[in-house]
């Protein structure tokens, strides 16, 4: 099980050990929301990269979003 925590514009991706895995971040380059490793040695199990997966389409699709900062 993944975690999923809205920090600034980025979501912190958290496994059940409260292990940070990594975050995933809006590209505005690639026009994608992208999940970025916390660190080299980061490796996922197959249900953390499926949640992660998940989250990643859902996020496309708009059936979730990530909160903008507005710091005007």
């Amino acid at each position: 099980m993944v975690m999923f925590f809205h920090v600034q514009q980025e979501l912190d991706c958290i496994n059940s050990s409260g292990d940070i895995l990594g975050k995933i971040r809006f590209v505005p380059a690639k026009g994608e929301y992208q999940f970025f490793p916390d660190s080299e040695s980061v490796v996922l199990t197959d249900e953390e990269q499926a949640s992660i997966s998940q989250r990643l389409a859902a996020l496309a699709s708009g059936e979730y979003e990530i909160p903008m900062q507005d710091d005007d």
